[in-house]
Formats: structure tokens, C-alpha cells, sequence
């Protein structure tokens, strides 16, 4: 529900905010940001869930983090619930400034696992970031579990946020490496490449893992 501003100075920033041109909603978010002031809060993370420009919605979470956390925290953990996705997705990609471990109890499963590839991609780069020292794990085996997900764009990011959890990530791989869905195994195989050899472009790698997963057929056909 959008939040009825009575103060002048914010109906004003706000309108600014919602401008038809992408310049002027940049100029107002840089101007809130420059002068933080708490009557704004809200009225920017109502603006991160509807705004349609990526540099735009950049600008707001700056404007954010120069405001306390104490004050944003709360109202950007509760968009993490929002049936919008790009207001989950941009809440992640705040949190991944603002948040830090404190902000690690409200990431989920279920954002992980989010329909919504924007909002996955943000989960698994938001939870790399945040998560306490040995949850590692835990986190590689759930990232593990969206393994050969999506188009080369959402598996590259996947790929870069278990690689971001470093050598805890092999048991996992290790295991994907044998699943039975020949998409999963690839992506697994294309994944250790990388953590092997930083320098392997992705996209090679995934072509010469399906290569190779396409040779060895099904788990247990026997070759």
C-alpha cells in the first residue's frame, strides 16, 4: 500500500521521483541521497519496487545507503515479502549494501529458489555476501539445488556465486556432476571448470561440459 506523505518537501521528492523522464527520477534520488533525511525513506524504497530504469533504481539504493541503517533495514526487509517481484529482487540488491549479517535470518530458501530469475540472480549474489562464517555449506548445497536453471545469463550468476563460496563448493558439484537431468551436470562440470581455472570464459565452458555430458550419456547407462 502506498504511504500518504502530509509533509510538502517529501509529496515534492516524490513526485520528482515517479517523473515520466528517467533524468529528473535520477536527479531527485541523487538530490534525497546528497541530504538524507528520514522522511524519504520510505517514499525511495516505494520507488526501488516500481522503478522501470536500472540506473535509476542503482541511484535509489545509494540514496538509501546514506541514510542509517536503523531506519532502512526494517523497510527494506519487508519488501523481501512483496508480491512484486522487482521489489524482492531490488530489496536483495539493497540489502547486499546495507543489510550485512544482521540481514541474514530473513534470506530464505524461497527467495533462492524465487520464480523469478531477477529475483534468484539477487538472492544468490545478496546471500554470498551475507552469509556467517560456516553456513558456507549450507548455502553451496542450496545454490546447488538451482544448478541448470534458466538461460546462459541466470547459470552464469549461478555459477559466479557458488565460485564466490570458494572450495566449499565441490562436494556439491561433485554430486550434480552425476544428477540424472544432463542440463544439471553440465552446468556442474562448467562450474568446477571455472573455480579451476578463473580465465575460462563461461560461455565456452558450458558448451564443453554439454560436449562432454553429451558423450558419456545417462548416469549409469554404462560406456
Amino acid at each position: 500500500m502506498t504511504t500518504t506523505y502530509q509533509d510538502p518537501e517529501v509529496r515534492r521528492a516524490l513526485r520528482a521521483l515517479a517523473d515520466d523522464r528517467p533524468s529528473v527520477r535520477l536527479k531527485a534520488a541523487l538530490a534525497v541521497g546528497t541530504a538524507p533525511d528520514e522522511r524519504f525513506v520510505d517514499a525511495l524504497v516505494e520507488r526501488c519496487a516500481v522503478e522501470p530504469e536500472f540506473f535509476v533504481r542503482d541511484m535509489l539504493t545509494w540514496a538509501l545507503t546514506r541514510h542509517p541503517d536503523s531506519v532502512t533495514l526494517p523497510r527494506v526487509l519487508a519488501e523481501l515479502d512483496s508480491e512484486r517481484a522487482r521489489a524482492r529482487s531490488q530489496a536483495l540488491h539493497t540489502l547486499s549494501k546495507i543489510g550485512g549479517r544482521r540481514a541474514w535470518p530473513a534470506l530464505t530458501r524461497a527467495h533462492l529458489t524465487d520464480p523469478d530469475d531477477d529475483v534468484a540472480r539477487a538472492a544468490w549474489r545478496t546471500a554470498v555476501l551475507l552469509v556467517p562464517d560456516g553456513e558456507e555449506a549450507a548455502l553451496a548445497a542450496a545454490l546447488a539445488t538451482q544448478l541448470g536453471r534458466g538461460g546462459q545469463e541466470t547459470q552464469l550468476s549461478l555459477s559466479r556465486a557458488l565460485i564466490g563460496l570458494g572450495d566449499v563448493i565441490l562436494p556439491v558439484l561433485d554430486t550434480a556432476a552425476t544428477a540424472p537431468d544432463p542440463l544439471v551436470r553440465a552446468h556442474a562440470l562448467a562450474t568446477r571448470r571455472i573455480l579451476s581455472d578463473p580465465d575460462t570464459g563461461f560461455a565456452y565452458a558450458i558448451e564443453e561440459a554439454k560436449r562432454v555430458v553429451a558423450l558419456d550419456g545417462a548416469p549409469g547407462e554404462g560406456h
